[in-house]
C-alpha cells in the first residue's frame, strides 16, 4: 500500500497518527462524468472507455457489477489487477492491460497527471478516445453505467428519480457505518478508534436486519444501487471482515435476514460471476501486512450464497 506524491511512488501506510488512530479515507481525484449526449465532454459511446478494476476491493466491485446488470460488457473494456498488492501498490500482470500497457496502476495516474499526488485506487474509468482517467470514483461510476451509456440495459433503472432522496439517506448511512465501517476498524490503530468502529458497525447492522425484516429490498420492493453498494462488503463480510478486521460480534449468516438477502442479490443473473473469493481473500490477507503480518490466509469459511433465500414472499 502506498501513493504517488507529485508523480513519484512511495511505499507508505495510512498515516493514524494524526486522526488519533482512527483511518480517515482519502477522498477520489478524478471526477469528470460521461453523459448520453456528450455534453460533458465525454460521451457513453461503446468501445470507448476502459475499467480497470480488483476482484478484491469491494469499490471496484460495484462497477463490474453495474456493468453485467447494464450488459456493457461488450461496451467496456476490463483489465483486472493482481489480488496481491506489494511495495509498488496495484501491478498488472502481462497482457492485462491491452490499452496502456502498464505495469503498475500508478502508471495510469501519472500518465493522467504527471505530477499526482494521492493514492492510487481502483476502479479507474479510462477514455481511450482522450487518453485520460476520466473517473476513480466508484459510487459515480455505476451512476454512469445506469443511465449514461447508450446500448445499455435500461429494462431496471437502479436509481429512480422518485427514489433519489431515499437512496441517498440509506447510502449515507451505509457508507459510514457498514462500507467504510469496516476498514475504520480493522485500520484502526489504537483500542478507543477500533471499538468505536466496531460499535458503530453492528449496531449499523442491526438496523438493516430490522430493515430487511419488513421489506425484500433497502428501499421496499424495488431493487436499488443502494441494494448493490451494501452487497460489496456483505459479501466479503465472513470471508476477511470477520476475522482479518476483527468484525468478529456477528457473522452475516447469523443475521436471518441479511444472509437471506445476501443469497437473494447474490443469485441475480450475472452477479455469481462477479465474486471471487480467491481474489478477495489473497488480497486482503497476503497484502495487508500491517493487519495481517504473516500473509497466511485463511482456509474457511465455507460459504454458500446458491442455498434458498426465502426473500420472495415480500
Amino acid at each position: 500500500m502506498g501513493l504517488l506524491v507529485e508523480g513519484v511512488w512511495h511505499d507508505k501506510w495510512y498515516d493514524t497518527e494524526k486522526t488519533n488512530g482512527r483511518f480517515v479515507r482519502q477522498d477520489s481525484s478524478f471526477r469528470h462524468q460521461v453523459t448520453l449526449d456528450g455534453s460533458s465532454g465525454f460521451k457513453g459511446e461503446a468501445g470507448r472507455y476502459h475499467l480497470y478494476i480488483s476482484y478484491a476491493c469491494p469499490w471496484a466491485h460495484r462497477t463490474l457489477i453495474f456493468r453485467a446488470l447494464k450488459k456493457l460488457e461488450d461496451a467496456i473494456s476490463v483489465s483486472v489487477v493482481d489480488p496481491y498488492m506489494g511495495s509498488e501498490g496495484w501491478s498488472l500482470n502481462a497482457g492485462d492491460d491491452p490499452i496502456n500497457n502498464a505495469k503498475k496502476l500508478h502508471e495510469i495516474y501519472t500518465k493522467t497527471k504527471p505530477d499526482y499526488t494521492g493514492r492510487v485506487t481502483v476502479p479507474v474509468l479510462w477514455d481511450k478516445q482522450e487518453n485520460t482517467i476520466v473517473n476513480n470514483e466508484s459510487s459515480e461510476i455505476i451512476l454512469m453505467f445506469n443511465s449514461q451509456f447508450a446500448g445499455a440495459d435500461n429494462s431496471i433503472d437502479y436509481y429512480p428519480e422518485e427514489l433519489r432522496g431515499e437512496i441517498e439517506e440509506v447510502n449515507s448511512f451505509v457508507y459510514q457505518n457498514i462500507n467504510n465501517g469496516v476498514y475504520r476498524a480493522g485500520f484502526a490503530t489504537n483500542q478507543e478508534a477500533y471499538e468505536e468502529a466496531f460499535d458503530n458497525l453492528f449496531e449499523a447492522l442491526d438496523k438493516i436486519e430490522g430493515r430487511l425484516a419488513k421489506q425484500r429490498y433497502l428501499l421496499g420492493k424495488k431493487i436499488t444501487v443502494a441494494d448493490w453498494r451494501l452487497f460489496v462488503t456483505l459479501i466479503r463480510f465472513d470471508a476477511v471482515y470477520v476475522g482479518h478486521f476483527k468484525c468478529n460480534l456477528r457473522r452475516i449468516e447469523d443475521y436471518p435476514h441479511l444472509s437471506n438477502y445476501v443469497r437473494d442479490l447474490y443469485q441475480v443473473p450475472g452477479i455469481a460471476e462477479t465474486v471471487n473469493f480467491t481474489h478477495i481473500k489473497r488480497h486482503y490477507y497476503e497484502s495487508q501486512i500491517a493487519v495481517n503480518p504473516t500473509g497466511v490466509v485463511s482456509k474457511g469459511p465455507e460459504l454458500d450464497f446458491q442455498r434458498p433465500h426465502k426473500r420472495n414472499n415480500f
